[in-house]
């Protein structure tokens, strides 16, 4: 980027200027130009279901199969043997039977890489933010620029809910509190927190808030231009309205066809089950996280082991993915809720000396659903062990870019951290490919 021309025109606001249009290369190390945000393709979604595969899934073992290999031999290649789909040319592993009929339905992002140390806090940060870890700011995560630019649905609401532990990668960041997550981990009581105990009475409760309140109203008399407090009685505000409303009800599970039930799957399956619940009921952004208990002793972070034992994740992951596309399908949700299936990134195709991998961000897969995408293919292409990228190399930003154009947002609108203008991705260019 060049500086402004006007000298009267600082730095700042040329930036803020600029941010207000995508700012995307033309082609990998392009200058950088700015697309007007009239020109940007739009999904059709309201919502995102966004399933986390935390610990790193491997690639060549679940959506872009490449040769067999051998771990005892140690022979680089994929762990299991591929399968036709119902895309004529587009194989899966075997394990992901399920998925493979419905892959009309889906996208298959092959070739998503970024160069960040292949370590899992970092990488997950990264694809959470769509940016570097910064020491100067926190930026916010996909959920939360969700919820600060579609808003919630209806009071009583929330717009972003997280089924999974809390962490600071799935929050607002710069965009404040009220820009972040509901969260839980059993998918049938519903998030703690959200009632009294029962070993605190009435009066105990309204002495507590008595005394709150005194605090509340010194603090504010000695800081009036902070924030901070109105952000957080807002969110308690929300927490307390989720009590009194459709929002619980989503929790009852056992409303739910036995037979349904059974075919989304054990634990991981019966959150993606919830994540369609939550959705019907008007949140906006739903993240699944799949490793709330590592069933095969690493969960996705295959190493030693963990290798072994990886068909049991995958076909899970099969039987709730395909269940829950076929779910939205039926209740007409598919078109205005984009899925997203995600991972910090992949696995190399050589194996390690306890006959597990390691991690690999050069070239991973993520797959999308719904939202009004074309779907039916496979995007990019890697060589033969799935090491390098052949075609169509998908940035992190490009990602965040497609996902925001699916649900209507402008991946080049900028918000404001203070007074500094933040494009909401990192010069991030949606896969026009799959917009209609």
């Amino acid at each position: 980027m060049t500086t402004p021309a006007n000298p009267s025109l600082s730095r700042r606001d040329f930036l803020a200027a600029g941010a207000g249009a995508a700012l995307w290369p033309a082609v990998a190390g392009a200058a950088p130009v700015a697309t007007p945000a009239k020109s940007l393709p739009k999904g059709t979604a309201d919502h995102c279901i966004f399933l986390w595969l935390g610990g790193g899934a491997c690639h060549v073992d679940t959506w872009d199969p490449k040769v067999r290999g051998d771990a005892k031999l140690k022979k680089a290649g994929s762990y299991y043997d591929s399968i036709e789909t119902s895309v004529p040319g587009v194989r899966v592993c075997e394990h992901l039977r399920e998925s493979a009929r419905v892959m009309e339905s889906l996208a298959l992002l092959r070739t998503v890489h970024h160069d960040v140390v292949d370590e899992h806090a970092a990488a997950t940060n990264r694809l959470h933010t769509g940016r570097p870890t910064s020491g100067t700011i926190v930026y916010p995560s996909v959920g939360s620029i969700v919820s600060h630019e579609r808003g919630k649905v209806a009071p009583g609401i929330p717009a972003y809910v997280v089924v999974g532990y809390p962490n600071l990668t799935r929050g607002p960041g710069f965009l404040g509190a009220r820009h972040g997550y509901v969260y839980l981990t059993d998918t049938e009581s519903g998030p703690e927190g959200l009632t009294r105990p029962a070993e605190i009475p009435t009066a105990r409760q309204s002495e507590r808030d008595r005394l709150l309140g005194g605090m509340r109203r010194r603090f504010l008399a000695a800081h009036p231009q902070d924030t901070t407090l109105s952000d957080y009685d807002a969110a308690v505000e929300e927490a307390q309205s989720l009590t009194r409303g459709e929002f619980m009800n989503a929790f009852r599970l056992a409303d739910e066809p036995g037979a349904l039930r059974s075919r989304y799957g054990d634990e991981f399956g019966q959150r993606c089950l919830l994540a369609r619940r939550l959705v019907q009921r008007g949140v906006r952004f739903v993240e699944v996280s799949f490793n709330l208990n590592f069933i095969n002793g690493t969960g996705w972070d295959t190493h030693n082991q963990g290798q072994i034992n990886q068909h049991l994740l995958i076909q899970q992951l099969d039987a709730a993915l395909a269940t829950l596309i076929a779910d939205l399908k039926d209740r007409r949700l598919l078109q205005r809720t984009l899925v997203v299936v995600a991972t910090e990134f992949g696995r190399p195709p050589e194996f390690d000396g306890g006959g597990g991998r390691g991690h690999y961000a050069k070239a991973f897969s993520i797959v999308l659903a719904g939202g009004g995408l074309r779907t039916g293919r496979a995007v990019g292409v890697t060589d033969e062990l799935g090491k390098v990228i052949l075609e169509r190399p998908i940035s992190v930003p490009d990602l965040h870019a497609t996902i925001h154009c699916a649900l209507g947002i402008n991946p080049g609108k900028a918000l404001k951290a203070g007074d500094r203008p933040v494009p909401i991705t990192d010069l991030g260019r949606p896969l026009e490919e799959l917009f209609i």
